[in-house]
Parts: structure tokens; C-alpha cells; sequence
């Protein structure tokens, strides 16, 4: 499995208490993230590598690969689509790859009410109001939530069967399959 945006390992933890002989390949471009993951994921030393590098680029063959709030990070559709294509050339046929991330509706007003959804969460965890909207501003630098018809688009174009598994604004997990056939 490939872990693409690994961060602190979270994903990769879970992954690997599940999926007994399972090995996982942590893809980040943040060294110091790695290295809180390589803590977190010492009793699984045997079964893990690390990888300091950004998601672009060819990926090494692997027989699924993950992202979770990882690829929001990327500016553009074309580079996601690059992104997706890489995976899909990673991956053998039926070979499966899932995003959890941000997704945000195109129509403003759906996106202001996302917004709104996403603050009332952050207050209820303690932030306070005005800060969630500080964190979403300050995120906005470089941060990208594409709406979640435009993720599948570009995971079909790379040449997935993708369909959104499930969806609470704005969080979105996407299931995306590489063809059975060439």
C-alpha cells in the first residue's frame, strides 16, 4: 500500500493493525511529519518504509494506495489529474485507490453553508467561532477544495471507475478502481 501524504501515520497505523502482513510505503514531503510517523509506527517497523517526496511524479507499483487530507494541497485539477494518473499506473488491474478529504460544493452559496457546517464542528471541539473562519482564511493559502463532481472527473479521466462512498460536508471519501482489463 502506498500512504500518499502520510503525515504523522494515523491512515497507515490503521491500515497496518487491520491488515495483518500488510506493508505500507509513508509518501510525504514533510521529514519532520515522517519522523513523528516513524514513532507512532516503531511496533511496525518490519512492515513500513519512508518516503520523503512530494505526490508528484511516477509512484511505485503497489497494490492500493491512500490519501487522507493529503491532496487537497494540490492547486489545480490538472495536477491532481496528473496525480491520479500516476496512481492508476502504480496500481495492477482492480487495483484500488481511496481519498478521504475536503470536497466544497461550486455554487457559493452551497459552499458558504459547507462553511458554515465545517465552523459549527470546530466550535463544538472547543475553537472558537471566529477562529474557525481565521483557520479557513489562513488555510485558503493553500488549500484547494474542488467540488466533489470535479474529483471523480478527474480520477475517470485518469482512467478509474470512481464513485463517492460517502459524504458529510465536507468531508468526502472517494473509491477509485483500476479496469480488471488493460
Amino acid at each position: 500500500v502506498i500512504d500518499l501524504g502520510a503525515g504523522t501515520g494515523a491512515l497507515t497505523q490503521a491500515i497496518l493493525q487491520r491488515c495483518e502482513g500488510a506493508t505500507v510505503e509513508l509518501i510525504d514531503a514533510d521529514a519532520e511529519m515522517l519522523d513523528q510517523a516513524r514513532e507512532r509506527l516503531a511496533p511496525f517497523a518490519a512492515r513500513v518504509q519512508y518516503t520523503v517526496r512530494a505526490f508528484q511524479g511516477p509512484l511505485p507499483a503497489c497494490d492500493a494506495a491512500v490519501a487522507s487530507l493529503a491532496l487537497h494541497h494540490v492547486p489545480t485539477l490538472a495536477e491532481k489529474r496528473t496525480i491520479f494518473s500516476a496512481i492508476h499506473a502504480a496500481l495492477p488491474p482492480s487495483g484500488v485507490f481511496v481519498n478521504a478529504d475536503a470536497t466544497m460544493p461550486a455554487d457559493p452559496s452551497a459552499r458558504q453553508a459547507e462553511y458554515e457546517t465545517w465552523a459549527a464542528h470546530l466550535v463544538s471541539c472547543g475553537i472558537a467561532e471566529e477562529r474557525a473562519y481565521s483557520h479557513f482564511a489562513e488555510w485558503a493559502d493553500e488549500d484547494t477544495y474542488f467540488p466533489v463532481e470535479d474529483e471523480l472527473a478527474a480520477l475517470t479521466e485518469a482512467g478509474f471507475d470512481a464513485a463517492c462512498l460517502w459524504r458529510v460536508a465536507p468531508v468526502t471519501v472517494i473509491k477509485a478502481t483500476k479496469s480488471a482489463t488493460p
